[in-house]
């Protein structure tokens, strides 16, 4: 942390007692429902914001924060709920809807349109230049040429365009999703400066962020969101992040055992040379200093919450993007890919989330497994179809898929086409499996068979790298488990200490222990009631 944003985060919160009664709230939602299919991703769930307040948003991964944002700013329409404007009944039905009742969002990813100068994106949304201009070198960046084309301006720079794009028309609401994620330091006080401006102007703040010392210097009250529905509403004061922590996790946090796996075969080799060896992998600002061993016969977890580096490490290691710097090993051996096949020939093989990113939805399931003894120009001719049969008909039944029919993958389940997609790496041989939230969406029969396999290979000894999203996998899964957080490895825990408690503190930046949590956001937020009461 900068010496400037330190500071930053130790000054006086702004002052509420100006404001209206909680009776009287800004923006006040409530009963908001949203279903797709069988899945409920927001129920009942409420939200309250007084004006000139600066408001936490809090939830563990798909707690429903975003899908929530989303209804107020009109990117989507809820099934069923009440959102008020200073009283007033309002029906989003688009986000120029939201945007005429002063709700703006400035979401994670850029919103700009990549092909056309800056000019051209504010001119697109009606925004007014001199403001966005003057917003634009407050919060840094003095010298911005607007007729830069969007693709060709760094990230942590489109983020602050999108930021100053809002401010200029001045909304009564801004809702922030991890807005200094991927900025400097420089550039995040700046950010923060400003927020923290538009409360002491009676401007009210959404502000959803996964760092805690943010979220203690900054804001004045959380919502806090698990499983699609608000649990609780807590002032911001020093250790107030335990009970925030608890608030997500619900009684989980007292079920947490250590789930009984399919022994392991293969012994880790703890002192041998590993599978996979990574070591101060960088790549600008979403990666920095990642290192890590993989052993033969280990399967070791990777948690984060969104956006802390996750995406752009399994990205790297299948080859996908290029690291600025560091090294990965494989086998002792230094290696560099340029193309996933070259990841693929060092025998990694990569299972995505969404499985139409791995398979050919419009081809067979025998197609679609046989797909790496044929992708390889070197092995380009006659296909030696009896040994494809073999190996194919093999994976399928390892895995009980359902193949009624050979006919197309997309007629499958989820659950059915994760299956194909680790079913070929499994009749490729591969001997490191990248699984990059592999179960999500799969029903939990499904999930419980992916496991198995996953611990069958293990013991086989293959290497599985295992990101998820859901902290009761890491349990069910894994040896180690490794914690990212602002592109940095946080801590490493054996699968034994890895409650959901202790998971969900390191994803947040904090340090293993409730005194430490306590020390460090009593010390960031000085002139608290409780600083005052002592």
């Amino acid at each position: 942390m900068s010496r400037g944003l330190h500071q930053f985060l130790e000054r006086e919160p702004h002052d509420l007692t100006t404001n209206p009664s909680p009776q009287n709230p800004l923006l006040d939602a409530t009963g908001v429902t949203k279903n797709y299919g069988a899945v409920a991703a927001l129920r009942n769930a409420s939200l309250s914001v007084l004006p000139g307040e600066v408001h936490a948003l809090m939830g563990a991964n798909g707690a429903g924060k975003s899908t929530l944002v989303k209804i107020l700013t009109g990117a989507i329409k809820a099934d069923a709920g009440r959102i008020l404007i200073r009283g007033q009944q309002l029906d989003v039905r688009s986000p120029a809807d939201a945007r005429r009742a002063g709700l703006l969002p400035v979401y994670q990813e850029p919103a700009l349109i990549p092909d056309l100068d800056v000019l051209s994106n504010l001119r697109l949304t009606g925004t007014p230049v001199e403001p966005f201009r003057a917003w634009v070198r407050e919060i840094g960046i003095p010298d911005l040429d607007i007729r830069e084309t969007a693709r060709h301006i760094p990230l942590a720079i489109l983020r602050v365009l999108d930021l100053a794009r809002a401010l200029a028309v001045e909304p009564d609401v801004l809702l922030l999703d991890e807005m200094t994620a991927a900025l400097p330091a420089n550039l995040a006080e700046k950010v923060l400066e400003v927020v923290r401006r538009q409360g002491d102007a009676g401007r009210s703040v959404i502000f959803i962020s996964h760092r805690f010392v943010e979220i203690s210097a900054l804001c004045d009250r959380a919502t806090v969101l698990r499983d699609g529905a608000t649990v609780g509403v807590v002032d911001i004061e020093p250790g107030i992040e335990e009970r925030i922590v608890e608030m997500m996790l619900g009684t989980r946090i007292e079920k947490t055992r250590v789930a009984a796996r399919a022994a392991n075969e293969v012994a880790v080799a703890v002192g041998g040379r590993p599978r996979l060896s990574v070591r101060n992998l960088q790549l600008g600002t979403k990666l920095n200093d990642v290192s890590f061993d993989l052993a033969n016969g280990e399967v070791v977890g990777v948690f984060a919450l969104e956006g802390q580096g996750q995406d752009e490490l399994f990205a790297a290691l299948a080859g996908s993007i290029r690291p600025t710097g560091g090294t990965i090993d494989v086998d002792g051996a230094p290696v560099k890919f340029s193309h996933p096949s070259d990841a693929i020939q060092a025998g990694i093989a990569y299972v995505p989330g969404d499985r139409a990113e791995a398979l050919a939805m419009q081809r067979s399931v025998r197609e679609n497994i046989a797909l790496p003894f044929s992708a390889a120009p070197r092995k380009w001719g006659p296909i030696r179809m009896r040994r494809e049969q073999v190996v194919v008909s093999s994976a399928i039944g390892r895995l009980q898929i359902d193949t009624r029919a050979q006919g197309e993958v997309q007629r499958l389940s989820g659950g059915n086409q994760q299956k194909v997609t680790i079913a070929r790496w499994i009749a490729a041989n591969a001997r490191t499996i990248l699984c990059f939230d592999a179960t999500r969406g799969i029903d939990v029969g499904t999930k419980q068979e992916i496991y198995k396999l996953l611990r069958e290979l293990a013991g086989q000894g293959k290497s599985v790298l295992f990101y998820t999203s859901e902290m009761e996998e890491v349990q069910r899964v894994c040896d180690r488990v490794v914690v990212i957080f602002g592109g940095r490895v946080v801590d490493t825990f054996p699968v034994e200490e890895a409650d959901e408690a202790a998971l969900m503190r390191a994803a947040y930046g904090l340090p293993r222990g409730a005194k430490a949590d306590v020390g460090i956001l009593a010390e960031v937020k000085p002139g608290s009631s409780a600083e005052a009461a002592s």
